[in-house]
């Protein structure tokens, strides 16, 4: 039987799973490994904040429709549980395309896990801001706007 840090750990590594198909176009997989419900928040690389699951997906659905040759991992993980919660903090690195230019990923991640009918899912993802991120995401949206 997994202890409960093995089961986070799992869980934390079906969601990178997920993030990497989301960086390379296919924001699909997220959904099963995120709360399904009205409190589930992110806070993005790109500077946003999203409440509950439907905002928090198209989040990740628009990303995902701009983001092109990413990878992302976990370095440096650290698990704590308590209960039904769980927060995971880390190093997020790697890199993609948005919009086709190239960005550098290198951020502090905190992740929040709830038990939800025996199983763990993220329920809050929150990383520092990334200036390449937001400047490429400008970018696209000027590239956008002038193509109208």
């Amino acid at each position: 039987m997994l202890s409960q840090e093995d089961e986070v750990r799992k869980s934390s590594e079906r969601f990178y799973s997920a993030l990497n198909r989301m960086v390379n176009g296919d924001a699909g997989p997220l959904s099963d490994c995120w709360s399904q419900a009205p409190d589930a928040t992110t806070m993005h690389p790109i500077g946003r904040r999203e409440i509950g699951w439907e905002a928090v997906r198209e989040s990740f659905r628009q990303v995902a429709m701009a983001s092109s040759a990413g990878q992302v991992r976990l370095d440096d993980r650290l698990i704590r549980v308590g209960g039904d919660l769980a927060y995971e903090l880390g190093t997020e690195r790697g890199s993609m395309a948005l919009g086709g230019t190239p960005v550098a990923i290198e951020h502090r991640v905190t992740n929040i896990y709830r038990r939800e009918g025996g199983a763990w899912k993220i329920v809050h993802h929150h990383t520092d801001v990334s200036p390449s991120m937001v400047e490429a995401l400008n970018q696209l949206l000027a590239r956008t706007s002038a193509s109208r």
